[in-house]
């Protein structure tokens, strides 16, 4: 069993020790420069010259990201997973690969619109890419829909949630059924022909619509016409729903057997579904807009009537409705997929608000109390300034509680009267932020307040104008950042006047400034008022609201100007001390790993010994096991309950232990189209429990997959003599019980 670690002398390297799950319940470097790194293997010329090229040095990104989807649906197929649990990994499944077509298969059939046909690093063009896309996304459709309705739903009966088709039901549960279709669904449905006098109607984006065919009942003229599913309504409508019975019906199902009602003097002679979707990847020239706000909402009503770039149809719909369909949307056979049954899982989302039924979903989990703030008691007799002061903090979402950390710290500036300013970017946040409001009140009660919205963060375009409006509204000063640049740095800064001095504090983080997403997705953020470290912070801001080409910083890493650069120096640390016979070692947790360039590094690391492993929950295009090249490299991927979201990146450096937490991954548009902020992690307390969630993650024989040299990830099993470790639970029961290694300076 490990021993706990509290001597200061202990070696912060996450593999100094074996790890028991069950013992758990400064300076600024020179650079190297490239001429000194001897050549192996092959040629690095420098940090930005790419050698490498080709599918055997790299995966393509959209199959390596349907990749992780697959992963994210076993999850589903999971039996230790409760069976509405699993559920909703359908409907994560389904809605993942929603967003997969708006934003990546639009991006590629804008290139083929564009007539570019160069292949990408891995040597597939555009339309390579949308071929190997279709197949193996027809093999996704078919595993998920058979692990949905020859899985889910059979287990879901034995546990008493029944679905049920209008046949099926009793006279009594008919009655129900047809007095919700006539009160809740015929008064919004509209049933819309196309003949001469009717248009086909415009079909909006991820909407399920029936195409029928009538019949006029007096002529037996034939008449295509469509009818929008509402989606104002739940998806299942609950017949029955008891403490041990619960009985639904999809509403489309309600729908078809009631849809007579809108045709009278026709028949219906058939009816089927279909599903759109619709290219959201389109890109202005906001350099030359006067007005960002103006362009970003023009880019949403165009996003509204956009290209279909996916077109789901039922099997049996007739060939010449199909047809209809594809001429009048333009689309193209390769962008049609068929399926029997329902189509639209993404809802299935909705089956965990189903009443009763705890015993179907993951036990619940509320964040704890940080342990820096246990000692101010419940009345909080000691204000958030103080105990930041006092020591660097590093709260752990979803283990931590985001309402008294983050927007504590925020509510507390906004009432402090020796607040004098507040400064933050904003990505996404929630419909009513609790965060937002208090900016609000910090304006209304004379403070300095200044907020930086990123208004292209991807389908939240339209709630970060709502929010931007209403904080300029209030007072509050608003920028939208740089032409070209996405604001993706989670940062906030407080100024206080503290009687002899100005004192800066700061909120440095992984995740997004959203209270909803904090229960769900794994982030870190650190708290500290280390005066380099907030200066750098507000250096940030004067960036973003101003105008400072040049800006440079002491400690935080910042990107587009120095993120690259800064990590290229640390792996070529790493390499200098391996090719010198010293300790070397590299630990990278990211969402995802994409970039050509630092990839080749990775790979030269590698060839000179450097021990690395990389945990990527998504997209990776490393690839593992190449001879020379990365037989050195592990890449892992955590999935579960939980998001992983946080970036954590580890380097040996000597005797110095590298930590640093923030907000990009190692992609070209972190490294090099976004504004980025990566803060290094000092205190050996805080280094000491980012050590532990890598030594939970590398050892987890539940939730962690490998990726071999066949480029397949399998799941990782537990041998007979290991204990199990499980990501989530034990970093749940560590937040519960566990007395170290705590998040929180010593």
């Amino acid at each position: 069993m490990s021993k706990i670690l509290t001597d200061q002398n202990d070696d912060l390297s996450p593999d100094r020790e074996s790890f028991d799950p069950t013992a758990y319940q400064k300076s600024r470097r020179q650079p190297i420069e490239p001429e000194k790194i001897q050549k192996n293997n092959f040629k690095l010329i420098s940090g930005t010259d790419l050698e490498l090229h080709g599918p055997e040095y790299f995966h393509n990104y959209e199959l390596s990201w349907l990749d992780f989807n697959f992963r994210v649906l076993d999850e589903a197929r999971n039996p230790a997973n409760p069976p509405l649990e699993q559920a909703k990994f359908i409907g994560i499944v389904c809605s993942n690969l929603d967003e997969f077509f708006q934003k990546r298969v639009g991006g590629l059939k804008r290139q083929l619109q564009a007539g570019v046909n160069e292949p990408s690093v891995d040597g597939l063009t555009p339309f390579e890419q949308l071929k190997a896309i279709r197949k193996k996304v027809k093999v996704m459709i078919q595993d998920y829909r058979s692990c949905f309705f020859d899985e889910i739903v059979p287990r879901l009966k034995e546990h008493k949630i029944e679905f049920r088709n209008f046949a099926e039901l009793s006279k009594k549960e008919r009655k129900k059924v047809n007095d919700y279709f006539d009160s809740q669904l015929y008064p919004i449905l509209t049933p819309l022909i196309v003949d001469q006098a009717h248009p086909f109607p415009f079909i909006s984006n991820k909407s399920r619509s029936f195409a029928l065919e009538i019949a006029d009942d007096a002529t037996g003229e034939s008449i295509f016409a469509r009818i929008k599913v509402p989606d104002n309504r739940p998806r299942w409508f609950t017949i029955e729903n008891t403490a041990s019975k619960a009985i639904l019906i999809n509403i489309d199902h309600i729908i078809r057997e009631r849809m007579g009602d809108l045709f009278p003097g026709a028949t219906v002679q058939s009816a089927h579904i279909f599903r759109v979707t619709r290219n959201a990847d389109l890109k202005r020239n906001e350099e030359e807009a006067d007005d960002l706000l103006e362009l970003i909402e023009e880019e949403l009503r165009e996003r509204r009537f956009a290209d279909v770039v996916r077109l789901e149809i039922e099997a049996d719909m007739p060939v010449h409705i199909k047809e209809i369909l594809m001429d009048r949307m333009d689309v193209k056979p390769i962008d049609v997929f068929e399926m029997k049954g329902s189509i639209g899982l993404a809802d299935c989302m909705q089956l965990g608000k189903v009443k009763g039924f705890d015993q179907l979903k993951y036990s619940s989990w509320n964040p704890v109390l940080h342990p820096a703030f246990r000692s101010t008691g419940e009345e909080g007799s000691s204000d958030i300034f103080s105990i930041i002061r006092a020591k660097d903090i590093l709260v752990h979402h979803p283990y931590h509680s985001f309402s008294s950390s983050v927007e504590r710290f925020v509510q507390e500036a906004a009432a402090d009267p020796k607040v004098l300013a507040i400064k933050q970017t904003l990505y996404r946040t929630s419909t009513d932020s609790s965060l937002m409001h208090a900016l609000i009140k910090a304006v209304d009660a004379g403070k300095q307040v200044a907020v930086l919205v990123e208004l292209k963060a991807r389908f939240d375009e339209q709630q970060n104008m709502e929010w931007a409006l209403k904080l300029e509204k209030a007072g509050i000063h608003v920028s939208y950042g740089i032409p070209g640049l996405k604001i993706h740095s989670k940062v906030t800064v407080v100024v206080r006047d503290e009687g002899e001095m100005l004192r800066r504090y700061a909120h440095i983080g992984t995740g997004n400034y959203h209270p909803g997403t904090a229960n769900l997705y794994e982030d870190l953020g650190l708290f500290t008022c280390d005066p380099e470290l907030t200066s750098d912070v507000s250096d940030l801001f004067n960036f973003l609201t101003g105008y400072a080409p040049n800006q440079t910083y002491r400690k935080l890493l910042v990107a587009p100007n120095y993120l690259r650069t800064r990590i290229f120096d640390y792996i070529m640390h790493e390499v200098e001390a391996a090719q010198n016979g010293g300790p070397s070692r590299i630990i990278l947790k990211m969402n995802s790993l994409e970039d050509p360039q630092l990839i080749q590094l990775l790979y030269y690391a590698s060839s000179q010994g450097v021990k690395t492993d990389l945990i990527v929950r998504g997209v990776c295009r490393l690839k593992t096991g190449l001879k020379g090249l990365s037989e050195n490299i592990r890449v892992h991927s955590v999935i579960g309950r939980f998001l992983e979201h946080s970036r954590i990146y580890y380097f040996r450096h000597g005797e110095e232990h590298v930590y640093l937490i923030g907000s990009a991954d190692i992609m070209h548009r972190n490294l090099d189209a976004r504004v980025e902020a990566i803060t290094p992690v000092e205190n050996l307390q805080l280094k000491k429990y980012l050590r532990f969630i890598f030594q939970v993650q590398l050892n987890d024989n539940q939730q962690r997959w490998e990726l071999g040299p066949d480029s397949q990830y399998t799941r990782v099993t537990k041998e007979a003599d290991q204990s199990e470790v499980a990501t989530h639970q034990v970093l749940m029961n560590h937040a519960l019980y566990s007395k170290d290694p705590l998040p929180v300076q010593s």
